[in-house]
Formats: C-alpha cells, structure tokens, sequence
C-alpha cells in the first residue's frame, strides 16, 4: 500500500526557514549575506546572541533566516542585520 506523502518528509527537512538570533562566525564580516550552517550558533533571544559575541575573535551577533537548503545541497543562514 502507498504510503502518504507526508509521512515521507522528514521534520528536519522542513521547508518553514525561521528568522532568529544567531552567532555567525565570520573572521571578516565584509559584505557576505549567506553561510553555511556550521558556521551559525542560534541563541533564544538577542541578549544571549549578544552574550554569546567575541567579534575580536570573528564571532559576530546577528539576526539571520534559515536554515533553507541551497541548490548545492548546503544549508544556509541568510544575514538579515549584524548586532555589533
């Protein structure tokens, strides 16, 4: 019997991308707009993402949308504003 469709998506691959307030590790911010997931920590609220900074260290605050898979395959976060 076929099974529905919708039990075979899973919840990870959701196609819902969040707006949040994340850690980009970026040494140097300059004009990127995109980055990969494994440089982006999410933090529950802005005063955690702003705790979390070490922008002498490359770890910049910032409010971002994703994860949305891009047509390479990668999961991405896109800057919507930096904190600091």
């Amino acid at each position: 019997m076929a099974e529905a469709i919708a039990s075979l998506i899973s919840d990870s691959e959701s196609p819902v991308v969040r707006t949040g307030y994340v850690v980009i590790y970026a040494p140097r911010r300059g004009n990127r707009k995109r980055f990969p997931e494994n440089c982006v920590t999410l933090h529950a609220s802005e005063a955690d993402a702003q705790a979390a900074a070490r922008p002498d260290q490359g770890y910049h605050a910032a409010v971002a949308s994703g994860p949305s898979r891009s047509s390479e395959g990668f999961r991405l976060f896109y800057l919507v504003r930096w904190l600091n």
